[in-house]
């Protein structure tokens, strides 16, 4: 009976003896659970602590394919996957790095305050592997600037530009010779120096003094002693006294003009990085064309001094042809003037408006001409001939120039007169807008191309402050939930029995890195 008894009393002591072992196994386990918390936290935390390390590392460590993103965009909430932002790691929202500097912890977000509408787009340029598209409500100045803040990247830049109707722009080839370089900028690019822009404000001082130059020797009074000279008849078997044209100040002038312009042609020549591009240039064949008059004409003249006065008239007729292309040097300007080049750029993309413009002319000059030369060949005094002597008349009525030399006289002539002249006006009127429109483009694109932005760096954590680097670090690479999941586990370590804290800051400074602010 007592031996009964004693088992039965002793059945219960070694069940509670047994609980107690399960108990503490239990509490052992648990501790060593919040250790190990710890323990992994610990590693995390010197994870984040390192530059060098911190984002790529733990993020790669914890994102998965469908972790998302919050982008505040000055009050407007994006929300995103992550992996749509890491397709480009090099911009703005797929380096961790660059913008964990927009991150805010207590609302799990990045901030930016930025353009609403563009951030449709920027988005866009995500999830569609690399398309641009600007919509419509936003500016195309404003968009740009915002691929810029984002850092998408040349490339984005380019399809933009190219969507946009943008012309690329020519790049600058420069030569490898380190002097041939100084002097091709020194006479091509005057905005390149101060002696570059001294030598552009000389070159256009000698244009303008060859066109002053030009038109005054055809002036009366420089003119009439040359030609006395030249039909004056011979008298008594004497010739006529011809002044030398070394002599003449026009001609020392000229010469000293077409030194300069040799000079310059040739030392561009010699500078530039490529020989068959310079032939081509349309600017240099305007030089070559400027100079070539001057020494036709120096040959004619040495040549006229062995000649007779019949081959001097022929040669005087020749002179004058060859000297009209003098005034070719105009043109010359145009390398040193802003405006000149953006009319030649517009006129060189509205060649197809322009020729549709001439084809119009064309078809109405055809048509109202035979129809104004019928309507007046019943009347004898009118001034239309011949079909072709009433192309002069359509050309300047539809025009809208209206000399005046040729009009009709009878009713049909005029009601096709009337005719001609609206339809003018509207030929001429259609293209109009179109070589208006890229004129404006051209010029803006001249304006604004002298206050381009640069690409703006944002930057990263590199170079912060120590406390910074923490703060930024932390606070970009973790989600609410694994934030909240961490505080709980380290406050479960350490309410347990047989968890210490002696001997181990780094503990504290977990806590600290993960809620400071």
């Amino acid at each position: 009976m007592d031996d009964q008894t004693s088992s039965v009393i002793q059945t219960p002591s070694s069940a509670r003896h047994e609980s107690t072992n399960a108990t503490d196994s239990w509490g052992y386990a648990e501790v060593q659970k919040g250790v190990m918390t710890v323990e992994n936290m610990l590693e995390e935390s010197v994870v984040l602590s390192a530059p060098h390390l911190s984002v790529d590392r733990y993020e790669r460590s914890r994102q998965g394919c469908c972790e998302r993103v919050v982008i505040n965009i000055s009050g407007l909430r994006f929300e995103t996957q992550l992996k749509t932002f890491n397709q480009f790691p090099d911009t703005l929202l797929g380096d961790p790095r660059k913008r964990m500097r927009y991150f805010d912890p207590l609302r799990n977000e990045y901030f930016f305050d930025r353009n609403r509408p563009s951030f449709d787009a920027i988005l866009y340029y995500y999830q569609s592997g690399g398309r641009i598209r600007r919509p419509v409500n936003v500016p195309i100045d404003i968009f740009s600037e915002e691929i810029r803040f984002y850092q998408l990247g040349e490339e984005a830049m380019e399809k933009f530009r190219e969507d946009e109707g943008f012309i690329k722009e020519e790049e600058r080839i420069l030569p490898k010779n380190d002097f041939q370089k100084q002097v091709w900028l020194l006479f091509e690019y005057p905005e390149s120096s101060g002696p570059a822009r001294g030598i552009a404000i000389v070159s256009v001082l000698v244009i303008l003094i060859s066109i002053v130059i030009f038109c005054m020797e055809t002036l009366p009074e420089f003119r009439d002693e040359v030609d006395l000279a030249t039909v004056a008849p011979t008298v008594n078997g004497t010739a006529p006294y011809v002044p030398s044209p070394f002599t003449d100040p026009f001609f020392v002038i000229e010469t000293l003009c077409i030194i300069w312009f040799s000079f310059e042609l040739l030392v561009r020549f010699f500078a530039c990085p490529s020989k068959t591009s310079f032939s081509k240039n349309i600017m240099n064949i305007i030089d070559i064309v400027a100079i070539i008059p001057y020494f036709i004409t120096l040959g004619t003249e040495l040549a006229e001094r062995q000649t007779n006065g019949g081959q001097q008239a022929m040669s005087l007729a020749i002179l004058r042809v060859i000297r009209l292309v003098r005034v070719f040097r105009i043109f010359k300007l145009s390398r040193h003037s802003k405006g000149l080049q953006i009319l030649g750029q517009t006129l060189k993309a509205s060649m197809r408006e322009l020729g549709l413009l001439i084809f119009f002319l064309f078809i109405g000059v055809i048509l109202f001409s035979s129809a104004v030369y019928f309507a007046e060949a019943d009347d004898p005094t009118s001034s239309f001939t011949s079909i072709p002597d009433a192309f002069w008349w359509a050309v300047v009525t539809m025009t809208t120039v209206g000399y005046g030399d040729m009009h009709p006289v009878t009713i049909g002539g005029k009601i096709v007169g009337s005719l001609c002249a609206i339809a003018g006006v509207l030929t001429i009127a259609l293209p109009v807008p179109v070589i208006v429109s890229n004129f404006n483009y051209f010029y803006h694109r001249e304006t604004d191309g002298e206050e381009h932005p640069h690409y703006v760096n944002t930057g990263s954590c590199e170079h912060l402050p120590s406390e910074e680097l923490r703060r930024s670090c932390s606070s970009s690479s973790l989600s609410k939930s694994e934030y909240m999941v961490i505080e709980e586990g380290i406050n479960s370590a350490f309410k347990q029995p047989n968890f210490t804290t002696e001997n181990n800051q780094n503990c504290v400074n977990i806590k600290k890195i993960f809620t400071d602010v």
